[in-house]
C-alpha cells in the first residue's frame, strides 16, 4: 500500500492545508484528499508542485508500506486452459 505523508510534512513544517492549495494551485479538496490519505490517484504534476512547495524529495511524500500491502491475485486468461 502506498501511504501519503502530507499531513506529516505539513505538520513539520506548521503549514495549513490551504496554504500548500494556494501556493501549488493545486484544489483544496484534492489537498484534503490527499492529506487524509483518500486519493486513489494522484497526478505527476501533482507530485511536482507539492514537493517544490515542501522542499522534499518525493520518497519523502509517498512510501509504500508492506505491511497493508494488498494480496496478488492471479488471473488466467479465459481462453487459457489450467
Amino acid at each position: 500500500m502506498i501511504r501519503v505523508n502530507l499531513s506529516k510534512l505539513l505538520g513539520e513544517r506548521k503549514m495549513k492545508q490551504a496554504d500548500l492549495a494556494r501556493i501549488t494551485g493545486i484544489r483544496p479538496a484534492t489537498i484534503n484528499d490527499l492529506y487524509h490519505e483518500l486519493a486513489e490517484r494522484i497526478s505527476l504534476e501533482h507530485l511536482d508542485l507539492i514537493c517544490e512547495a515542501l522542499q522534499c524529495d518525493l520518497s519523502d511524500l509517498l512510501v509504500r508500506d508492506l505491511s497493508k500491502r494488498p494480496s496478488l491475485r492471479t488471473k488466467r486468461p479465459k481462453n487459457q486452459k489450467p
